[in-house]
């Protein structure tokens, strides 16, 4: 009999909907907090629906041989090793858009809360004092907020504060112009947003790219007097950036929902006036509770009845008879999407996928949802081969194909193609002995494999290059595994494509960027 083992606190209705199924199901909520006794637990279960309090670690799904679904009831993954799962070929599923509007409704809370200072009123007044003129407010009609990060929640918050009669300005790499205009937001550039917004709420994932997006110079840089809102992801805020921001006042307050550490029972920015704080409740509510509950538990049921793949980040829809043929080629659309999503800095309007050659005759769905998946990666959470294209389109961005039955120079080639405001990058590869390779970047040809670490070096083609480049790396103590080269024509512009064995930190990186004829370095990971 099929069975699912729930580990943490979920509502009841999860069980109902595993149970009407046919399935048996084991709900003990103290195991998420004990990882031996999950590991006694685990075996014998099929199916395995978390929150945050389980740890889906190596150990515990190397321990797990009956397990094929991991469901994690809303957004974030970070507790789920999904590299160990995938390997052990178990499915990863979320619920990306259950507690949008929860998240979405905290954020606006957040932001009343430190705009009239409710929490410290509530509490002076409760201590019997009243201290009316202590607590001056500031109203939020007529001011700007500013979104960085207008997706799925930011979109919502942006409604909101639309209904609240304040100007919305964004920051978003993947927010199309069209887009913006579909929500009646102002597209700018990060600097400018900052330099305006009297307002600034997060709600983008945690990236490399994202990563202290608020550091002591981008702080420097809002207007004075700005109030920051985060609801999204902690390590988004340089915590002792912002400390020092509001020891100056260039920052007037903060209202903080998630932090760098947490649980977080000690932070420097505790105790102070100017700083509202709440345990992570984004998505606390019975509504948003209970909507993900379902939804994982219908995922679970569906994948494990059927073979139905709803939100995997870790697989694509594919049936069991298409999948020996299409794995390699979902491996090479994966590969270049990911390649050319990673050299793409700016906002991206549409990705084509162009098939040519043999793979023409076979199911390119699930390639161009491999593709497309990896391509909006590096900006957006959740994105996976599942929701890629719907993700894609709700930020309008265009998703297209095209096939043509002849590849001139191999027998099946897949080019991606990402058009983003200021023009367009295109990347084509092919399969050698079923292994993905780059064989076209632009109208440069080179063939080159993928490693796990790569550098990309776009150049002037000028004698000394290579041999100063490969100085550098062997001073660095970084091994070059393979050193790929293209060019338009003599003299002109040219690329490599380099494989190490270790990743280009960022002082290498930027000594790569400073040897003469370098115009750019990027490095890749795959």
């Amino acid at each position: 009999m099929t069975k699912v083992l729930i580990s943490d606190k979920l509502s009841d209705d999860a069980v109902r909907v595993l149970e009407a199924r046919g399935i048996e199901v084991t709900f003990d909520p103290s195991l998420g907090k004990d990882a031996e006794k999950l590991k006694a637990a685990l075996p014998g279960h099929h199916g395995w629906a978390i929150r945050s309090a389980s740890r889906a670690t190596a150990q515990l799904i190397a321990s797990s041989p009956d397990l094929k679904v991991i469901g994690r009831a809303g957004i974030g993954v970070d507790n789920i090793d999904i590299p160990a799962a995938t390997a052990a070929g178990i499915a990863v599923m979320n619920t990306p858009f259950g507690n949008a509007i929860t998240t979405a409704e905290h954020a606006i809370a957040m932001m009343f809360a430190l705009a009239r200072q409710i929490p410290q009123a509530n509490e002076s007044t409760h201590a019997g004092k009243w201290e009316k003129s202590r607590f001056m407010g500031r109203e939020l009609y007529g001011k700007t907020l500013g979104l960085i990060g207008c997706g799925n929640i930011g979109s919502i918050v942006a409604d909101r504060a639309q209904g609240l009669h304040m100007k919305v300005v964004a920051f978003d790499p993947y927010l199309t112009a069209e887009r913006a205009v579909e929500l009646g937001v102002e597209k700018l550039e990060l600097q400018d947003l900052l330099a305006r917004a009297d307002f600034i709420t997060l709600h983008t994932p945690l990236t490399d790219q994202t990563r202290n997006i608020l550091d002591a110079g981008a702080l420097s840089k809002t207007k004075k007097g700005v109030r920051i809102i985060n609801c999204a992801r902690g390590g988004l805020i340089d915590e002792a950036a912002l400390l020092d921001a509001l020891e100056t006042g260039q920052v007037a307050g903060a209202a903080l929902d998630v932090f760098e550490t947490e649980p977080a029972t000690d932070n420097p920015l505790f105790g102070r006036d100017d700083v509202v704080c709440t345990p992570h409740l984004g998505a606390a509510t019975e509504e948003a509770q209970e909507n993900v509950a379902v939804q994982i538990a219908e995922q679970i049921a569906d994948y494990l009845l059927t073979g139905a793949v709803t939100n995997a980040l870790n697989m694509a829809s594919v049936s069991a008879e298409e999948a020996p043929k299409l794995k390699p080629y979902i491996a090479l659309a994966e590969k270049l999407g990911s390649l050319c999503g990673q050299l793409t800095a700016t906002g991206v309007t549409g990705i084509e996928l162009s098939y040519a050659g043999q793979v023409t005759g076979l199911n390119t769905a699930p390639m161009t949802a491999a593709a497309v998946a990896a391509a909006l990666a590096p900006a957006l959470q959740g994105v996976n081969t599942v929701n890629a294209v719907s993700v894609a389109k709700d930020r309008g961005i265009q998703i297209s194909e095209t096939k043509t039955d002849k590849s001139p120079n191999f027998g099946a080639t897949i080019t991606v193609t990402i058009r983003t405001e200021k023009g367009e990058r295109s990347i084509t590869g092919a399969t050698f002995g079923g292994e993905p390779r780059v064989t076209r970047i632009g109208e440069m040809r080179l063939e080159a494999s993928f490693a796990a670490h790569m550098l990309y070096v776009v150049n002037d083609d000028k004698p000394g290059f290579i041999g100063k480049l490969g100085d550098l790396m062997g001073e660095a103590g970084v091994n070059i595994a393979t050193f790929n080269l293209g060019r338009h024509s003599a003299g002109g512009e040219a690329v490599a494509l380099i494989a190490t064995d270790d990743a280009v930190g960022k002082d290498l990186l930027r000594q790569v960027r400073d040897l003469p004829n370098v115009k750019s370095a990027q490095a890749l990971a795959f």
